[in-house]
């Protein structure tokens, strides 16, 4: 693992990472916000998921996470959204490819080598984080915007226990009823559906739910709302009594500026879970 850069912030220190990656093949780059009570032992830790065209650097940017993580006690961890570089598969499309790996494992060609994001988020990039930081492993949460909100719900409800609390901004809510989500996993997926239920947070909420409290911030102005489909999500945990809170924000769109505004919340709801 090599250190591209830290820097002080709000008491604690921003870093960015890189490291060789055996599962997906390349160089992976990380952020890790570290809040000043890390020098004195492990903390819990959020894991944030970014969405399409993102790297690492856009939520460590633009979300405004890092006063109020470091307010709770709580590090910040955010992964890329796909593998990059020399030889890794690509497409012309902004939602297919290098920025978009939408939090699987793909199984076809060309995009199998490469793209293992699901194995890599949930399996490479924790044993990195718990052996080299003073991170807490029995206390995580998990929280992602857009596509990242959709991997952080599918990911939470595919490993029980390993999260205390989810959260969402805007997410691929029904991914196998929507274009952001068909086109993708018959990509990288095949065209066998039953492959896909494991990563449509609908369907699993219906199959499963999760064991834990649930915080989903939709904008009623986001102009990707007929892709995002947040009502299937929402009946589905109505029908299975799921706990947890959806909201409609009025007036607010797709944008960071949406995600900034209410990160304050989404920290707060983590925090109270994680040190509970």
């Amino acid at each position: 693992m090599k250190t591209i850069s830290e820097n002080r912030a709000f008491g604690g220190v921003q870093g960015v990472y890189t490291h060789s990656s055996a599962l997906c093949d390349c160089d992976m780059t990380f952020g890790l916000f570290l809040p000043e009570q890390a020098e004195s032992g492990p903390v819990p830790v959020v894991w944030y998921l970014s969405g399409l065209t993102c790297t690492h650097e856009n939520a460590m940017v633009k979300a405004g996470a890092q006063k109020w993580a470091a307010e709770a006690g709580l590090a910040m961890v955010f992964p890329d959204t796909s593998p990059r570089g020399p030889g890794v598969a690509n497409d012309e499309a902004y939602d297919l490819g290098q920025g978009a790996g939408f939090y699987v494992n793909a199984t076809e060609a060309p995009w199998a080598p490469h793209f293992r994001m699901w194995d890599y988020v949930t399996e490479e990039l924790p044993n990195i984080l718990f052996s080299a930081f003073p991170v807490a492993e029995e206390r995580q949460s998990i929280m992602g915007h857009s596509m990242g909100g959709h991997g952080a719900l599918t990911i939470a409800m595919g490993f029980p226990g390993r999260f205390r609390s989810v959260s969402a901004f805007a997410p691929i809510a029904n991914p196998t009823a929507s274009d952001w989500g068909r086109k993708q996993f018959t990509a990288y997926l095949g065209p066998d559906e039953s492959k896909w239920a494991p990563h449509d947070a609908t369907l699993l909420m219906r199959k499963r739910g999760f064991d834990g409290p649930i915080l989903i911030d939709q904008g009623a102005s986001d102009q990707f709302l007929d892709l995002l489909k947040p009502e299937a999500l929402a009946e589905a945990m109505a029908a299975r009594r799921q706990g947890g809170i959806l909201r409609m924000q009025k007036g607010y769109d797709h944008s960071y500026f949406f995600v900034s505004t209410f990160i304050e919340d989404h920290i707060a709801f983590h925090a109270a879970a994680l040190y509970d």
